[in-house]
């Protein structure tokens, strides 16, 4: 179980380090910045941010908390999605501390890590993972999907800023 443990401490590490750049580019936008496209072909940060917050709702909340699937991806990437600066940042802090409080529970039971919590439920929608997957290999693509995204959120917001200000306390 020490791997485990290890692995699911790493995982934390990530998803606190990726929460914390997230909301300090967020911070530092306008409503403005927050609903604008880089180009006509991307997404905005309010896109992105849905985009997230509707992966941890599908794949995470469904299993933690037993929350039916009502996510609608198509919403997530509408062209001219409207989000407040606020909104963006509660659902940030929302998708992060679901993600966080999953691992939390894995780490009390690092054994589950092997489980297959989707088996007995309905068909995912929208997932890159099927019901039989392990929660090891869902936290291995929620880390690779929400990394990928934040990335996007942060160049985005330096598109729009320039240089941003980072607290590395």
């Amino acid at each position: 179980m020490e791997v485990a443990l290890e692995l699911i401490d790493s995982m934390l590490v990530k998803f606190r380090s990726e929460k914390k750049w997230t909301l300090q580019a967020l911070e530092q936008l306008s409503e403005e910045d927050i609903t604008s496209s880089p180009t006509s072909e991307s997404n905005s940060i309010a896109n992105l941010v849905a985009h997230i917050r509707g992966a941890v709702h599908s794949r995470i909340e469904t299993v933690l908390l037993d929350i039916p699937d009502t996510r609608d991806r198509d919403k997530e990437f509408e062209k001219g999605l409207k989000m407040s600066k606020e909104q963006a940042i509660k659902m940030t802090n929302d998708a992060f501390d679901i993600l966080i409080q999953y691992l939390e529970h894995l780490k009390s039971r690092p054994a589950l890590l092997m489980s297959q919590p989707f088996l007995n439920r309905p068909p995912l929608t929208y997932s890159q993972v099927n019901n039989e997957t392990t929660a090891l290999n869902l936290m291995i693509a929620m880390v690779r999907e929400v990394h990928y995204h934040t990335g996007q959120i942060i160049y985005a917001a330096k598109i729009r800023r320039g240089q941003l200000v980072w607290n590395y306390d």
